[in-house]
C-alpha cells in the first residue's frame, strides 16, 4: 500500500505545498520508501510509497513524456502487462511500475479507464491541459480513499487515502465510494463498476459449477503474487486464509521447480516492456511471473496462548510445508495498543477494533522481518453468507440479498481493517477473494446452494469446491478436519480471553452514569455497550467530530443478541464455548 494525498484547484498552491507535505506526511506509515510531490497549474499531487512492484523506477507522482498528465495511485494493477501488451495507441513507458498503465488508458478511454483495471487501487489523475483532476477507487474498496472539502476553500477538492490527512484543512469528509470515478469538469461522482449482481433484490440462478469456482480463485490468487519483494499468507487456520496459503503455496512450489528447471539454460531474450515482456505479473495465458526471494512460503498466525486459530493454522502449516510463524500477544499488549489502533483504523465500530488489534500487531512482526506484502482472506463470509448468523436467514432471496449488501460494505468494515491495520507498519495485505472474475462467478450462483441447512453447515459448496476425497488420486488442498472446521471470527479465534478483557475493561472506563449522558456531538449516533462507549471517547481523542460520518458499525441480521462476536449466535458449537 502507498499513501496519497492531493488538492485540486486550491486558491494559492504554492502556498499551500508545505501545509500538503505536512499532511502527507500522516500517512507515511503506508508507504515508507519514499516520497514525491507535484505541483501543476492549481493542483498538487502527493505519494507516500510502497515499493512492491517497479521498485527502482516506480516512484510517484508519475508523468507522462510531456509532463502535462500527473498521476497518484494507491495499489496494484495485476493486469498491466496484458494492458501494455494491448493498448490502442503505442505509448512509451518510464517506469516498470503497474499503476503506469493508468495514463495511456485514461488518454484512450477518458472517465472509462479505471473500467480496464483489474486490481486494487485508489488515484487522482490531473490533466494539465484540459485543468482536470479524475479520480477512481478499485470496486469493492480494498483501498481506503476518502474525499474533503473545506468551506473557506469551496472550489478546492481534498482526496486522501485516509482521514487523518483531511481533517485538518477539511470541514466535510465522505467516503470515496467503491466503484465510482470522480470527474472535477462536472463535479460529479459517477459508478463505473456495473456487474450483473449488484442488485440485491433480483435473486441469482446460476447453476453451481464447484470447478469453475476453485480455478477461478486459483487463478484470483496466482494474480496475487505478483510482486518483486518477500511475500508471505495470513494464516489463521480457519478456512478461507488456509485455502488461500494452500493456493499460494502450490503456485510458489510450481514457479520455484520452473526456476530450478530453467537456471542456467535460460536462453536472454530481448525484452520490450512497452508490450509488458520482462515484468511481474500474468501473462494472456494466465501465467505468473513474479520473484520469489524466501526459500519457503512464509506464513503467520497470532493469538494468546492457546488459541483455537494458533493452533489450528500450526496443523495448516505443517500440512502445506510453508515455514510458520506463530505470534503470541499478552491481553496488556492487546490494550497497550488500542488507542493506537484507533488511530490508525480510523473508526469506533466495536467488531473492526476487535479483530484489528491482534492484526496490527502481527502487522508490525511480519514487516520487522522484512516481509512487505501478505495474501489475506477476506470477503469469503460475505459472498457465501459464512457468518454465523446467516443461519437464521428465512429464504434464500434475504440470504443473497444480505450477501450483496455485505460485499457492498466491506470498504466500512473487512477492507478497512485489513488495509489500514497492515499499512500501519508499510506492510500489503491483498484479498483475492474480492477479485472481479471470482465476484462474477460466485455472487451469481443460486443462493440455494449457499444456505446453511441441517446437513450443510456456512460455506459448504466452498468447502466442496476444494476437497479431493472423491478422487484417491488428487492432492488434497486442505486437512479434512480443517476444510470441514467451523466459522471462527478473527475476534474470537485469537483467544475468548480477548474479548471478555474489552468489555472488563470497558467497564472500569465508562461508568453507568456515562452511558446515561452521551455526549451531544453524537447525534443519533449513541454507543449501545460500554465497550462502544469507550471506543468512541478514543475516537474523539484522535479525530474531530465531522470524522464520524465515515464509520459503520457491524451489526448481525436475524439473531436477538446486540454483541457481534460470532461467539454470542447461538449456533456456535459449544466445544468451542467451552474452548
Amino acid at each position: 500500500m502507498c499513501g496519497i494525498f492531493a488538492c485540486h484547484s486550491h486558491p494559492d498552491v504554492q502556498k499551500f505545498k508545505p501545509t500538503a507535505l505536512k499532511l502527507a506526511k500522516a500517512v507515511r506509515h503506508r508507504g515508507p520508501d519514499w516520497s514525491g510531490s507535484v505541483i501543476s497549474n492549481n493542483t498538487i499531487l502527493c505519494h507516500e510509497r510502497l515499493s512492491i512492484v517497479g521498485v527502482e523506477s516506480g516512484a510517484q507522482p508519475l508523468t507522462n513524456a510531456d509532463e502535462s498528465i500527473v498521476l497518484a495511485v494507491n495499489g496494484e494493477i495485476y493486469n498491466h502487462r496484458l494492458i501494455r501488451k494491448h493498448l490502442k495507441n503505442p505509448y512509451h513507458f518510464k517506469t516498470t511500475s503497474d499503476c503506469e498503465v493508468i495514463i495511456p488508458l485514461y488518454l484512450e478511454y477518458g472517465l472509462d479507464a479505471p473500467k480496464y483495471l483489474d486490481g486494487m487501487f485508489s488515484f487522482v489523475l490531473y490533466d494539465k491541459k484540459l485543468d482536470r483532476t479524475i479520480a477512481a477507487r478499485d470496486p469493492i474498496g480494498i483501498t481506503t480513499f476518502y474525499k474533503g472539502h473545506s468551506s473557506q476553500q469551496p472550489d478546492a477538492v481534498y482526496f486522501a487515502s485516509e482521514l487523518k490527512c483531511l481533517h485538518p484543512v477539511c470541514d466535510n469528509i465522505e467516503a470515496f465510494p467503491p466503484g465510482h470515478v470522480y470527474d472535477s469538469k462536472t463535479n460529479q461522482t459517477t459508478r463505473y463498476f456495473e456487474p450483473t449482481w449488484w442488485d440485491g433484490n433480483k435473486t441469482a440462478d446460476m447453476p453451481l459449477d464447484l470447478k469453475l469456482l476453485r480455478e477461478t480463485l486459483e487463478k484470483s490468487v496466482r494474480k496475487r503474487l505478483m510482486a518483486e519483494v518477500p511475500y508471505g499468507v495470513l494464516l489463521s487456520g480457519g478456512l478461507d486464509s488456509s485455502l488461500v496459503a494452500s493456493i499460494a503455496q502450490r503456485e510458489t512450489l510450481r514457479l520455484k521447480k520452473l526456476q530450478e528447471e530453467a537456471n542456467g539454460s535460460a536462453e536472454e531474450k530481448p525484452e520490450d516492456l512497452d508490450k509488458g515482456e520482462g515484468l511481474v505479473g500474468i501473462d494472456d495465458d494466465n501465467k505468473l511471473s513474479t520473484m520469489t526471494f524466501l526459500p519457503q512460503l512464509n506464513s503467520f498466525s497470532i493469538g494468546l496462548p492457546g488459541a483455537p486459530d494458533n493452533e489450528a493454522a500450526v496443523k495448516v502449516a505443517k500440512f502445506l510445508g510453508t515455514k510458520h510463524h506463530v505470534m503470541t500477544f499478552t491481553i496488556e499488549d492487546g490494550l497497550n495498543a488500542l488507542s493506537d489502533v484507533i488511530y490508525h483504523l480510523e473508526t469506533y465500530d466495536v467488531t473492526t477494533i476487535r479483530a484489528s488489534t491482534p492484526m496490527y500487531l502481527l502487522s508490525r512482526k511480519i514487516k520487522a522481518m522484512g516481509i512487505k506484502m501478505v495474501l489475506s482472506g477476506e470477503g469469503s463470509d460475505e459472498i457465501f453468507g459464512g457468518y454465523l448468523y446467516f443461519h437464521g436467514a428465512p429464504n434464500k432471496e434475504e440470504f443473497h440479498e444480505e450477501c450483496v449488501r455485505r460485499v457492498k460494505n466491506l470498504h466500512l468494515a473487512d477492507c478497512l481493517r485489513a488495509n489500514k491495520s497492515t499499512s500501519a507498519w508499510g506492510l500489503e495485505a491483498r484479498v483475492p477473494f474480492l477479485d472481479k472474475e471470482f465476484l462474477e462467478v460466485s455472487m451469481n450462483i443460486d443462493p440455494k446452494e449457499k444456505m446453511i441447512t441441517g446437513d450443510r453447515i456456512e460455506k459448504y459448496i466452498l468447502r466442496k469446491a476444494f476437497d479431493t476425497s472423491d478422487d484417491p488420486s488428487a492432492q488434497p488442498y486442505l486437512p479434512d478436519d480443517i476444510l470441514w472446521r467451523q466459522k471462527e471470527q478473527f475476534s474470537d479465534g485469537v483467544g475468548y480471553g480477548w474479548i471478555d478483557a474489552l468489555k472488563d475493561n470497558a467497564e472500569l472506563h465508562v461508568t453507568d452514569e456515562m452511558m446515561k449522558n452521551p455526549k451531544p456531538e453524537w447525534g443519533d449516533d449513541i454507543p449501545d455497550s460500554k465497550e462502544a462507549y469507550w471506543y468512541r471517547t478514543m475516537f474523539d481523542e484522535h479525530f474531530p467530530p465531522s470524522c464520524a460520518s465515515t464509520v459503520m458499525r457491524w451489526t448481525p441480521k436475524w439473531v436477538k443478541q446486540t454483541d457481534p462476536s460470532g461467539r454470542a449466535i447461538a449456533t456456535h458449537k459449544a466445544k468451542y464455548e467451552d474452548a
